[in-house]
């Protein structure tokens, strides 16, 4: 767990989860997703609403309200007015967006947490560079998938332009299930990525080393999400030739084994 507090626990991780499913339904329109990503929503206001009420009834002798509530309170009017907007109006992108924000709070609010609720700072920097590096950890195996079915579809694509077909290629999959796998893995090895990303920031932040914002490591991985994301809906929205994506989907994965090879002239997993 992150905090001593199971609840507070709860309301990140399902939040987390329905970010997914909004990632999946904002790039290739897919409406299952949408259902669970606002359900999961919704189940995040309900835990937030509860979770408001608790804190301000245990806290009716105080005369202000701490940062941590006015935060939350943050947090729990973005998922409202989030909630609405997916309701009345088509606006996903501005939906998930939102939210990604409000999740952000939601995690920068760990830092604030009453007592008997929190662990000491420099522990909970620690548990949160934990969370983070397994965030990320998923998303390279996502990623390392993606970029193996990348590889597979521009060999297959190029011995079809050339007319060298062979029956051993008939063991590979068809240019087809390439194309699918290496779009949908790397559909959920992006979120992930972003996740791990407004951790690190929000962590990096509340701990003031903003140095490290500027981190080799930190930069490229930023620059990697933004070359995942840009493929991801290029792919989706704009030119869905399988092989320009292929290859862009490859470029992108140079750039995470870039970030794993700079380790050594980084300071920011040695930072907490």
């Amino acid at each position: 767990m992150v905090t001593h507090n199971w609840f507070y626990d709860g309301i990140l991780y399902v939040y987390a989860l329905s970010l997914l499913f909004y990632f999946s339904d904002f790039v290739d329109r897919n409406r299952q997703a949408k259902q669970a990503g606002t359900g999961l929503l919704i189940f995040v206001w309900v835990l937030q609403t509860g979770f408001l009420v608790y804190r301000i009834i245990s806290h009716l002798d105080m005369t202000l309200l701490t940062l941590f509530e006015y935060l939350l309170i943050f947090s729990w009017l973005l998922v409202t007015v989030s909630l609405a907007m997916s309701r009345f109006f088509r606006m996903e992108f501005i939906v998930f967006f939102v939210n990604v924000i409000g999740f952000a709070v939601l995690t920068l609010n760990l830092f604030r947490i009453g007592s008997g609720t929190s662990l000491a700072r420099w522990e909970l920097a620690h548990d949160m560079l934990i969370v983070h590096i397994v965030l990320m950890i998923l998303a390279y195996t996502a990623f390392t998938f993606s970029a193996i079915f990348s590889g597979m579809y521009l060999f297959l694509f190029a011995r079809l332009k050339g007319k060298q077909w062979t029956k051993r290629m008939q063991r590979l999959p068809s240019l087809d299930v390439a194309d699918r796998f290496m779009f949908r893995v790397s559909l959920i090895g992006t979120p992930l990525l972003m996740l791990s990303l407004s951790i690190a920031v929000t962590s990096i932040l509340v701990e003031g080393r903003y140095g490290l914002l500027v981190d080799w490591k930190v930069l490229t991985s930023f620059i990697a999400l933004g070359l995942y994301i840009w493929n991801v809906m290029k792919h989706q929205w704009f030119d869905g030739t399988g092989w320009k994506f292929a290859r862009f989907n490859l470029i992108s994965y140079a750039v995470l084994l870039l970030n794993v090879f700079i380790n050594q002239a980084s300071n920011f997993h040695g930072w907490s």
